[in-house]
């Protein structure tokens, strides 16, 4: 019989986080409830789960902070984050996409948009099943590997990011929207706001580097293309 999938709930109001639980049990999930960044690390140290749905406002130490460094461990890197926060300002929407959040959902939510965006946020967890291996110039993309690498270098990308790159890299030169990206990357974009694409992009950028992240070209007014002819001046 197949495991439910272990969502880690990092919350300290009880009464939300119980809440929480109850819904995610009845739709057959395993919540396991942590209500500070320590019992959060507790355990995220026995057991990595499935997802992780983490609280802006804790004790100790911050959301931000904890996604930031969830995001900077490779043991961790590859685990969803949904933020909960009652910030709704775009600039800390945009913050906790930055730290490392794949989504976000704002206080006071319903429990169908809460589920509905958990759902998404697994379904593009692990990129499309594929044994194909994409290269232009230099950078290389294993997707059954989920493994990518620049000029023989291993590089860390977030599971988001990969699937990004995974649809750039096999549509090259070609520009496309932020819509587009939505519709291709995410699916059910209707959660997810344009602006976004605009994080992820970037965060993809830094994980492949100066010379890699050069490829991945911002058309203005239009969106991003990855150019074949930028990754061949940047090898050579």
């Amino acid at each position: 019989m197949k495991q439910p999938l272990r969502i880690l709930i990092v919350e300290d109001e009880p009464a939300i986080a119980e809440l929480i639980c109850v819904n995610l049990r009845h739709n057959g999930f395993q919540p396991v409830w942590a209500e500070d960044g320590s019992a959060a690390q507790r355990e995220l140290d026995a057991v990595l789960p499935d997802a992780i749905l983490l609280d802006w406002m804790l004790p100790e130490h911050s959301g931000l902070a904890l996604a930031r460094k969830w995001r900077s461990s490779a043991r961790t890197r590859p685990v969803p984050i949904l933020m909960l926060t009652a910030r709704g300002d775009e600039a800390d929407k945009v913050a906790g996409l930055d730290a490392g959040a794949d989504d976000y959902i704002t206080k006071p939510f319903s429990t169908k948009e809460l589920l509905a965006r958990l759902r998404a946020v697994l379904r593009r967890r692990a990129p499309e099943q594929a044994s194909d291996t994409v290269a232009i110039g230099e950078l290389v993309l294993d997707a059954a590997t989920h493994r990518v690498s620049w000029r023989g270098r291993s590089l860390k990308t977030g599971p988001t990011e990969f699937r990004l790159l995974h649809y750039l890299m096999t549509n090259p030169e070609r520009v496309h929207s932020r819509s587009q990206l939505l519709d291709k990357v995410w699916g059910d974009h209707v959660f997810i706001e344009e602006r976004t694409v605009d994080v992820h992009v970037k965060r993809l950028r830094e994980s492949l580097g100066p010379a890699a992240g050069r490829m991945i070209e911002t058309v203005r007014g239009a969106g991003y293309r990855l150019a074949a002819q930028t990754a061949a001046s940047a090898a050579a």
